[in-house]
């Protein structure tokens, strides 16, 4: 008994070419995975999460609403605080470049890119204070000073520390195509 449905052959036995539900271009994706860093620091902040709601149960059920509601609100901003860990980095579609970081969100349209570049720079180690030597993925806007732009990615950062160099140039590649696909000179 043939089961098409676990066979890879399946795909190819369509004759249309409709383009894949993920090849949209105007939503909003991150051109790499999180990394290591990332995922397991939003992996302890959710686990601190879990006892804390647990402790909001046991306060509910042994002491007043309000303290048990302020513990619940803490174990919320935790959830929240983990959940903002996991989406910053770099998102591209076909409106710009969106570069999240943990408060703040800048996007810039592809009409306000000039150039992105992989540069060999100083870099900030896991976003610490301490500077190492590595590589930065910088944008060059239009109107803005060319002095020290602020990388977009580093190899560094918790999304490429714990990885093959590979995946940072692979990430730096894809949002350099991207640039050079969608920005107009």
């Amino acid at each position: 008994m043939p089961l098409s449905f676990l066979t890879a052959d399946r795909a190819f036995d369509t004759a249309d070419d409709v383009a894949l539900p993920y090849d949209d271009r105007d939503r909003w994706r991150r051109p790499y995975r999180p990394g290591p860093w990332r995922v397991g620091a939003a992996a302890l902040l959710l686990l601190l999460a879990s006892f804390v709601l647990f402790a909001a149960v046991i306060i509910a059920t042994t002491a007043t609403p309000t303290s048990a509601a302020t513990v619940f609100a803490v174990a919320l901003v935790a959830v929240a605080g983990a959940l903002r860990l996991l989406r910053m980095g770099v998102w591209v579609s076909s409106r710009g470049l969106r570069h999240v970081a943990f408060v703040t969100t800048r996007t810039t349209s592809w009409e306000q890119v000039v150039s992105v570049r992989t540069v060999q720079q100083p870099v900030r180690w896991l976003g610490l204070p301490r500077t190492v030597q590595g590589q930065a993925l910088v944008i060059a806007r239009r109107g803005r000073s060319a002095e020290s732009p602020a990388p977009l990615l580093t190899s560094h950062n918790a999304d490429f520390l714990g990885r093959d160099k590979l995946a940072f140039d692979r990430a730096a590649d894809t949002v350099e195509a991207w640039a050079a696909e969608y920005r107009r000179d």
